[in-house]
């Protein structure tokens, strides 16, 4: 049986190298992996209302209003009117946050790769149901 602190401590190794990886990643437009998670997530959602992109990003609201501070500063998101309801604001990226966001998918899904670049296509299968397994519990 593998004991306990040998899976803890992989896990935590395979981790940092993830995080790692992700900041050599977002390295070339200098945005942070939180900035990247709240692109990602309005490129995925569209046009969401800060406190739904909060739930999303399982953040507080005043937490969201900083990276989407920091990105509406580099022309990545726009904020406009809500037209269901006119005292709402909706989050939206711009034309060049998709460009953006687009092409920080791509680096992340190759550094991602590079990670897991040893694993057969039966390992990742296996590794993909317990972690998913994991996260549900």
């Amino acid at each position: 049986m593998v004991e306990q602190e040998s899976l803890s401590d992989g896990f935590r190794a395979v981790s940092r190298r993830m995080r790692e990886a992700a900041r050599e990643a977002l390295a070339p437009w200098d945005i942070t992996p939180a900035q990247a998670r709240a692109l990602g997530t309005l490129l995925r959602a569209g046009a969401l209302r800060l406190g739904d992109l909060a739930e999303h990003l399982r953040i507080a609201p005043r937490s969201a209003t900083e990276v989407v501070d920091a990105l509406e500063g580099r022309g990545l998101v726009a904020r406009g009117p809500d037209p269901d309801d006119r005292r709402a604001t909706l989050v939206a990226p711009t034309a060049h946050g998709k460009e953006v966001g687009t092409a920080i998918r791509a680096a992340r899904a190759a550094e991602s790769e590079s990670v897991f670049r040893g694993l057969s296509d039966v390992d990742r299968a296996h590794l993909a149901r317990i972690l998913r397994e994991l996260g549900s519990a």
